[in-house]
């Protein structure tokens, strides 16, 4: 089965992603190793849109089952038919922002005081994810995904509220045991 976990940055798609792909025996595919450069600091310099769909389709295309974790709703339509199951993870704005400050803390520890340019880095980042939530915004946003939700030919799961990884990783197992049964899906 090929599955698709996304939601906004601090959600707990990737943290979803490795969990589920480790109980389904299945590759795990982060679309942030596809989408940014290997640099140091990391995340500073995006491959091309077309360079990075190529190789991201040529890993997703290698298994029978997958689990990518990620947002892919400007990466092509071709996505939009790509999955058996889509995972729409969405936490409140307080809490998700809270977990990406701590995350950007453990990521880059005292650089962030002394190196001014990880300082920036971050600070637009982080600056950048609190607008998911505003309807005017034009990045990624909560917007855009619930467009993209409703272009995708698959079933769409959608756990939302400060659930536990537990909780979020039976919510999609439970969808795929229903799914492999050719069952409703849940709404």
């Amino acid at each position: 089965m090929k599955i698709i976990i996304f939601g906004a940055s601090g959600s707990g798609t990737t943290t979803l992603g490795r969990e589920l792909a480790k109980v389904l025996s299945c590759p795990h595919l982060d679309v942030d190793d596809y989408y940014w450069k290997k640099t140091v600091p990391p995340f500073q310099l995006k491959i091309p849109l077309k360079e990075r769909n190529l190789a991201l389709w040529k890993d997703y295309s290698l298994h029978p089952s997958v689990v990518l974790s990620g947002s892919l709703v400007s990466w092509g339509p071709e996505w939009e038919h790509a999955f058996e199951l889509a995972v729409f993870l969405y936490i409140p704005p307080g809490i998700r922002l809270e977990r990406l400050r701590k995350r950007e803390e453990l990521r880059y520890g005292t650089s962030l005081n002394t190196d001014i340019a990880i300082r920036k880095n971050s600070s637009d980042f982080l600056n950048w994810a609190a607008q998911y939530d505003d309807p005017n915004f034009e990045g990624r946003s909560i917007s855009i995904h619930h467009q993209w939700i409703q272009k995708l030919s698959c079933p769409v799961l959608k756990i939302e509220g400060d659930t536990t990884r537990k909780d979020r990783l039976h919510s999609t197992l439970e969808q795929i045991h229903i799914l492999k049964n050719k069952k409703k899906p849940l709404e």
